[in-house]
């Protein structure tokens, strides 16, 4: 099971395709930071850190 929810996720972007992309850069850049291939981690911290506002996810 995902923590945290998606629908406290949805509540910070616009759509669930935009929340996909972004978990998955910021994933991608936790991994680079690390060094370590633990990419379920990198995952649930991404999506951590955009529940908590410490990633500002920007539309192009």
């Amino acid at each position: 099971m995902i923590t945290p929810s998606l629908e406290e996720l949805l509540k910070r972007v616009d759509s669930q395709y935009t929340l996909v992309i972004a978990t998955a850069k910021r994933a991608r850049q936790i991994n680079a930071q690390g060094g370590e291939d633990n990419s379920i981690r990198a995952v649930s911290l991404a999506l951590d850190d955009i529940l908590s506002g410490r990633v500002q996810i920007e539309k192009k």
